[in-house]
């Protein structure tokens, strides 16, 4: 009689478990899915596309007509922006003498990195 006693128990003991574990799979279960529905961003809808859009294209053409056409980067250090078949026109003038091209590198370079002169302190 002890052996179908100890089958019973064991029954009677393991379905509070099975239950628990199935409780903290659906607390998770639910977790997860209150997780993902607070960060995902909201659908992206026809206006914001369309304002993004708008935005690449104005991005695009910004870009395009900075490379296709001369202006100024910095005209108080004298940088200029030029395109980039006419400056490898003006590179292949200006090595044609290589000692001068690179000292007038150089000194362009220097000219560019400067940093304007600092003002002493009111407090000195």
């Amino acid at each position: 009689m002890s052996e179908p006693m100890k089958a019973e128990n064991m029954v009677s003991r393991t379905w509070p478990t099975w239950l628990a574990v199935l409780g903290a799979c659906l607390i998770f279960w639910g977790l997860v899915t209150v997780t993902k529905r607070y960060t995902q961003p909201p659908p992206l809808g026809a206006e914001r596309a369309a304002e993004r859009a708008k935005a690449l294209a104005e991005l695009r053409a910004a870009n395009t007509e900075a490379l296709n056409n001369v202006g100024w980067v910095d005209a108080t250090k004298g940088i200029v922006r030029l395109p980039i078949a006419e400056a490898m026109k003006l590179t292949e003038q200006a090595w044609q003498n290589p000692a001068a091209a690179r000292a007038d590198l150089l000194a362009r370079a220097a000219k560019a990195v400067e940093l304007p002169p600092e003002k002493p302190s009111e407090f000195e």
